[in-house]
């Protein structure tokens, strides 16, 4: 991403760059950001391996907690990222700076209570997702510091989305990956050379969440962004937070059903051992490098879709659509098709000697990589949604994947299938959410289309 010396440069930047080059600039930092990211949870998982089977589970349990704290911060940063992109596209940037402030300190008074409150009902609430008499003590070392974070990872939340909202993708970037890296490298450290074992992953983990945290509020504090964060810009008004949490409820929800599928997911597989806990756990945090990419590519479009839709640019709000839609489509196709193709050499790294907890992983992530294209097309139909200001569609796909297509499916895949339908209820529901994404995009297409051809009906009447 180019650096900008005034606001007039990179309101150029994102209203003029071809589609096919500007789309690829804004995405490529946030699929970078987003997969190195989710480094963190696949890097805990594959060190903690190494102490065994109830190790593993106790990380999957565990990662309800992260959904649990990524609630906290997405509802505040989706709906910011969107507001703050179409006022910026409007040229209304002190708006958007109170907005951005706003959301940041929200964000961190709702981290503080999940610290608080994951701390008074620590036990309670690990048996709730899942935990067991076996892998309480692993979840109880593992929570300890992830509880601490909580508060710089909802309000690095916020930083990410506005930081893209604005164009700043690479400084996104920075922060995610530092602290992806620097996760990686402490995991061993921590987890065999000082002898923490799963507290050392949490340690790991909580360590790097701050470093990333101080990385993404440089810019902030070095004045080198449009929007800025103040204590004096904080401004609560019933008509932002309307629209803030209009456009931020697809993503709360999404993570809030996220959350409730892996609370589901974690109690039902248990039932079935801990090899088939550890077996669905690992096989989704494998999963979840392809989902960040996709969500990647869409977090690189959304503002592009929001940036044109502010400044009645409707041509580039469709051909941007277009050509994320096939980008997005084809790319992950190739990347699931590898992965399902090497799922036992990949699914090796995490077991050599549990064989149903191995014959469970690749049959998940072999259906998985098969409804991946599904998926990758309802996140580019729910971000062009967000990023135009449509919450009701928005809100609708982003509960798709683990809500409307997911729960209603569940009882019936366990009922008929036992512990395999567990293993592949999560690709069924991605295919399902097509039904929903293919309706919603012909509708909002048709609706732009429209307001493109007033748009230049109504340009020889300006000369």
């Amino acid at each position: 991403m180019p650096r900008f010396s005034s606001p007039e440069q990179k309101h150029s930047f994102m209203l003029e760059t071809p589609i096919s080059r500007l789309v690829p600039k804004m995405a490529m930092p946030s699929i970078a950001g987003m997969i190195v990211s989710s480094a963190y949870n696949l890097a805990d998982t594959l060190f903690v391996s190494r102490l065994g089977t109830s190790a593993t589970s106790a990380v999957g349990v565990n990662g309800s907690i992260d959904l649990l704290i990524m609630m906290a911060g997405s509802l505040l940063a989706a709906g910011a990222a969107s507001f703050t992109s179409r006022l910026l596209g409007a040229r209304r940037d002190q708006y958007a700076r109170e907005v951005l402030s706003t959301c940041y300190f929200l964000a961190l008074a709702l981290g503080l209570f999940v610290l608080t409150f994951g701390f008074l009902f620590r036990d309670r609430l690990l048996y709730f997702l899942g935990a067991n008499d076996e892998i309480l003590p692993y979840s109880q070392q593992y929570c300890r510091y992830i509880l601490l974070a909580a508060p710089f990872m909802a309000t690095s939340f916020v930083l990410n989305q506005c930081l893209r909202s604005e164009g700043s993708a690479t400084y996104s970037m920075i922060g995610m990956v530092s602290g992806a890296i620097l996760n990686i490298g402490l995991d061993p450290l921590f987890i065999f050379y000082f002898g923490w074992g799963v507290a050392g992953a949490s340690a790991a983990t909580a360590i790097s969440k701050l470093v990333s945290w101080i990385i993404l509020m440089t810019p902030y504090w070095r004045k080198r962004t449009l929007l800025t964060i103040r204590l004096s810009q904080f401004r609560i008004r019933a008509g932002d937070v309307r629209e803030v949490c209009a456009m931020g409820s697809a993503s709360f929800f999404r993570s809030g059903l996220g959350t409730l599928a892996g609370i589901l997911l974690n109690r039902i597989a248990v039932t079935y051992g801990t090899s088939a806990l550890a077996a669905i756990s690992v096989s989704n945090r494998i999963t979840m490098f392809m989902t960040s990419a996709c969500l990647g590519f869409g977090q690189g479009f959304q503002p592009v879709a929001g940036f044109s839709w502010g400044a009645q640019r409707y041509d580039r709000v469709r051909e941007g659509f277009r050509f994320s839609a096939w980008a997005a489509v084809i790319g992950v196709s190739v990347i699931g098709g590898l992965v399902a193709l090497f799922a036992r050499p990949i699914l090796l790294l995490f077991t050599r000697s549990d064989e149903q907890m191995l014959r469970l992983g690749i049959f998940s992530l072999r259906m998985q990589c098969l409804a991946m294209p599904f998926h990758a097309y309802a996140i580019i139909v729910n971000m062009l949604c967000a990023g135009i200001g449509r919450a009701l569609p928005a809100l609708l796909l982003g509960t798709a994947r683990q809500g409307v297509c997911f729960l209603p499916i569940l009882p019936l895949m366990i009922r008929f299938f036992g512990v395999w339908g567990v293993a592949s209820v999560q690709g069924a529901a991605d295919i399902l959410t097509l039904v929903l994404a293919v309706p919603i995009a012909v509708r909002v297409m048709r609706d732009i289309e429209k307001r493109e051809r007033k748009s230049a009906a109504a340009l020889p009447s300006a000369f």
